[in-house]
């Protein structure tokens, strides 16, 4: 089992910046696909951003320019930098291993924590 924690939500103003973090208990990051995900009050889970093995990197149509998925292998984080958010932005936000890849998404493990959230005020 790959446990993951999230980390760094918070409340904002709509324009405003925030930078989720996802960090390993007992593995290394660095030989998974990860991605990010999210969801908000009444809808389901949305794929938001991977980064892959090879450090390629996959985005959501409506978060592509302004969201950003990139790891720090020395910290054993993969980081989601939030930029120009929108009040739709507002939701939980959860990181988990891909299975695979299957471009543009990620193909999550079943393995969830308790996220991360996040609320863009109008």
């Amino acid at each position: 089992q790959v446990q993951l924690v999230e980390s760094g939500g918070g409340l904002v103003q709509a324009g405003g910046s925030l930078r989720l973090s996802c960090a390993a208990s007992g593995r290394t990051l660095s030989t998974y696909s990860i991605g990010w995900f999210r969801q908000a009050p009444g809808k389901e889970r949305e794929f938001v951003a991977a980064i892959g093995k090879d450090d390629a990197t996959y985005y959501a149509e409506s978060v592509k320019g302004r969201l950003a998925i990139s790891r720090d292998n020395a910290k054993n984080t993969v980081s989601l930098q939030m930029n120009s958010l929108k009040p739709e932005d507002t939701a939980v936000y959860y990181c988990a291993r891909c299975r695979y890849i299957v471009s543009p998404t990620c193909a999550p493990e079943n393995y969830w924590g308790q996220g991360t959230q996040v609320t863009v005020s109008s």
